[in-house]
């Protein structure tokens, strides 16, 4: 949440330079994947040559989206791929954490908590919209993890840092479902459910027929095998 204003405020003096780059937002996006799941990879062994790594990544994380709005090239897919790939460099970040913690059964068990509270923030939103109700509330999203995360291995407050996020995830993910489920009560939910519904319905409907085609075409395929 804080973030997401500090971006929104950020944005209009970047404009200018957002405009000038001209690599494509996934590409963009697959670099900052790299370098944060080379980041991870050293925070297993070095913390704060780990989180200065995961630092560099998180910037082209940040800029994609801004180039696609920049210059026009916003699309779904890109939307999806930021998406995906922030869950495995989350799953990646906290896995380098809890490895590089191991003498240190709390930690790392704080690591893999703070992992699932990590994935419970996204799906709790994702589940929330795809019944039709918007989900962004929350106190600790992903650019705040990050922060949190490498500020406390670049300065050595590693575990006090892992204590934050693991209570804030969860409170996050908390926050989320009862925005959920006040947005998605009564009559308003009744009417995004049946919104909802026909899309679904359309579907499915659509992958049947997919379904029907394949079977239709390996049945003709067989017999003309059999002709043969």
């Amino acid at each position: 949440m804080i973030s997401s204003r500090l971006a929104r405020r950020m944005e209009k003096p970047l404009l200018p330079a957002m405009k000038r780059i001209k690599a494509s937002p996934n590409a963009l996006t697959l670099a900052g994947f790299l370098i944060t799941t080379a980041g991870a990879y050293v925070l297993a062994h070095d913390l704060r040559a780990g989180g200065l790594i995961i630092l560099l990544g998180s910037l082209f994380d940040s800029f994609d989206g801004m180039v696609a709005r920049a210059n026009g090239k916003e699309s779904a897919f890109g939307a999806y791929l930021d998406s995906v790939l922030d869950r495995y460099s989350d799953a990646f970040i906290f896995l380098g954490l809890a490895y590089n913690l191991r003498t240190e059964p709390v930690a790392a068990a704080l690591c893999l908590g703070t992992l699932a509270g990590a994935f419970l923030v996204s799906y709790t939103r994702a589940r929330a919209e795809g019944l039709g109700a918007e989900c962004k509330v929350g106190i600790m999203e992903r650019p705040e993890r990050i922060m949190l995360v490498t500020a406390g291995s670049i300065f050595g407050f590693i575990v006090p840092a892992l204590w934050a996020l693991f209570v804030l995830t969860h409170f996050t993910a908390l926050q989320r479902m009862a925005h959920a489920r006040k947005a998605l009560a009564g009559e308003k939910g009744k009417e995004k459910m049946k919104a909802v519904r026909p899309s679904i319905i359309t579907v499915k409907k659509k992958n049947l027929s997919r379904q029907m085609e394949g079977k239709g075409k390996a049945g003709r395929y067989g017999e003309s095998e059999k002709k043969t």
